[in-house]
């Protein structure tokens, strides 16, 4: 059994996705490289130099995913005031997330992971059996280190929230 596998099933054992320990504060955050609403091809390095919030959603255009959304358009001045990235992440297929973004005229790029890779890596999901992705986020510094992980997230408070973690950040620490 690889240590990887060892996390996985102790992490199931006590409720916890296998990512936590993975996603600690000031480790590499996993790259990344999938599919926009427009299906362009978006890297993790393709936002070096910012702080990228990449946030999970479970399903395009329901009302939790909207008011986070909203919550994320809302805020951007302030989030590009901050140096920092909105990345919406889903299962959805980038057609589903086009509609989901021009309906709400969302003002940042939406991701299909459709494989699911990228959920399980950022603890969003614990394999390819789920359906969904977990409601869950994560701030990565400029340098591409994990800033903070968050394993679950309120829609309503979330976007919020990580804009107040933001001015931490902003000011030398990870």
């Amino acid at each position: 059994m690889s240590f990887l596998d060892f996390l996985k099933t102790f992490a199931r054992r006590v409720g916890k996705p296998a990512a936590v320990g993975l996603l600690a504060p000031g480790t590499q955050a996993p790259e990344f490289d999938l599919e926009d609403h427009l299906g362009v091809r978006r890297r993790l390095s393709d936002f070096r130099g910012k702080r990228v919030v990449l946030w999970f959603y479970p399903k395009a255009d329901t009302p939790g995913c909207t008011e986070e959304g909203c919550g994320f358009r809302d805020r951007m001045q302030q989030f590009q005031a901050r140096n920092s990235a909105v990345v919406g992440v889903s299962f959805d297929a980038p057609a589903d997330n086009k509609a989901f973004r021009d309906k709400f005229a969302l003002p940042f790029p939406l991701l299909s992971d459709a494989d699911k890779s990228l959920a399980i890596a950022y603890g969003a999901a614990d394999d390819r059996s789920a359906e969904q992705a977990r409601r869950a986020a994560c701030v990565i510094g400029p340098d591409g280190r994990i800033v903070k992980w968050y394993a679950k997230v309120d829609a309503t408070t979330f976007p919020e929230s990580v804009l107040q973690d933001l001015p931490a950040a902003a000011s030398g620490q990870r």
